[in-house]
């Protein structure tokens, strides 16, 4: 049987007609094929189903440019095939492009991760930061102190202490072995609205040790009187024995302690890249193992511990080193603090990282305290704050003896954050 439709016989169909046809005859069952549906062919016989033995719909064409006006199709269609979509263009259809970014969104989107990150990553850094510091000291266990004035007053130690260090540290550092720990320098830093102020306590300072409650043994020791160096205070009972000897001494109110030893100075100095110094004069001491010449340099890690530990090489002595502590402690602040620090990550991690596990604070100390001692310390490093010694008036045998009346007139002035006007030696 037959299934194709009247005037389509197999002879048709085998003569190569359609699209690819190289006749020049008419494609006349193709046409039959386009006529508008729905109209009766012309000639006899009964009129072709519309669609025929798997026969699929053909789209009409009525664009107003000959196709569909009378009826009929050259042939060519758009790409779509049966029924199918195409990718062409072509008469009939509208252009479909790839649809224009949306920027605004785009940029929203980009924004909001960029805040997201900043954040998750600050919150993180602070956690993280605020685990590593070491608060060893107990101010509550403090006696009798002085009432609380106006700003902020840091206890900044450097101690002699070795924990944790090799012998061959020791060698390169020239720290010797000596057990237990005693300060190298004590420095009380004051924070106010009236610029920041930076005091060094000379070790050998003659002061009284008051009365004071023991910091392991919990046990009361009534003061006799007795007078001594500064730092032998803390050789004797810690941290807490040198908060209330001071305060007992001054009249003064310390709010934070804050403590580093040798290795931990000269492992934040070689995170930072060193620290560079104006070196008033040539240095030479074998004790410290500095050995230096006048003029800029950058100091790395073991040269920082030997200048701020030097002292026999210089004519004021401890004097003189309270100096060198000061200006290389507010010029490694200054270098913490800048941007080429804080805003690289590979170099603001290590410092962090190093100073962090280095320091010994109080209970109560928080990463902003912290981090306001050193915005203050690093003020004075640029000439917005004063440094000075405690103001001496002579010596008591091998200790220096203060000047009362300064020193009074000094810690009025703290006390009410006013400007110091008091200068030291």
């Amino acid at each position: 049987m037959n299934d194709w439709p009247e005037g389509w016989s197999g002879d048709n169909r085998g003569r190569g007609y359609g699209r690819g046809s190289a006749s020049a005859r008419p494609e006349s069952a193709r046409v039959m094929r386009q006529v508008r549906r729905g109209a009766t062919p012309p000639g006899p016989g009964p009129s072709a189903p519309p669609y025929g033995a798997g026969v699929p719909q053909q789209p009409s064409y009525t664009d107003g440019q000959g196709h569909g006006g009378d009826g009929y199709d050259s042939g060519y269609n758009t790409g779509q095939v049966y029924g199918g979509s195409g990718g062409g263009q072509g008469p009939g259809r509208q252009a479909q492009g790839r649809p224009a970014p949306d920027w605004r969104r785009r940029i929203k989107w980009t924004a909001i991760t960029v805040v997201t990150v900043l954040v998750v990553t600050t919150v993180g850094t602070y956690f993280w930061a605020d685990s590593k510091l070491n608060r060893e000291v107990d101010l509550s266990k403090v006696i009798e102190r002085p009432e609380a004035g106006e700003g902020t007053n840091y206890l900044i130690v450097g101690s002699d202490s070795r924990e944790g260090m090799t012998d061959e540290q020791k060698k390169d550092l020239h720290t010797g072995s000596a057990d237990g720990k005693r300060t190298d320098s004590m420095m009380i830093l004051h924070t106010g609205d009236n610029g920041s102020t930076l005091i060094s306590l000379p070790r050998d300072s003659d002061v009284e040790i008051p009365s004071f409650v023991g910091s392991e043994s919990g046990k009361k020791y009534p003061g006799t009187g007795r007078h001594t160096k500064l730092n032998a205070a803390y050789a004797e009972d810690g941290p807490e024995l040198l908060v209330r000897t001071i305060e007992h001494n001054t009249g003064l109110r310390l709010d934070h302690y804050v403590e580093i030893g040798f290795a931990g100075f000269a492992n934040i100095v070689d995170a930072v890249g060193g620290v560079e110094m104006d070196i008033p004069q040539d240095i030479k001491d074998k004790k410290s193992g500095a050995d230096f010449k006048k003029g800029k340099q950058t100091l790395n890690g073991e040269e920082a511990l030997a200048f701020v530990r030097t002292r026999y090489a210089l004519a004021g002595s401890d004097l003189d080193r309270t100096k060198n502590q000061q200006k290389f402690l507010s010029a490694l602040a200054g270098q913490v603090a800048t941007p080429s620090t804080v805003l690289n990550p590979f170099k603001l991690y290590p410092t962090m990282g190093a100073g962090l596990d280095s320091l010994i604070v109080d209970k109560d100390m928080g990463l902003f305290d912290l981090a306001s001692m050193f915005w203050a310390m690093k003020s004075v490093s640029g000439g917005e704050g004063t440094s000075m010694n405690m103001p001496i008036s002579g010596s008591v045998g091998s200790n220096l003896k203060w000047d009362d009346a300064k020193v009074k007139k000094l810690v009025e002035e703290l006390k009410n954050d006013e400007k110091v006007t008091v200068s030291g030696n």
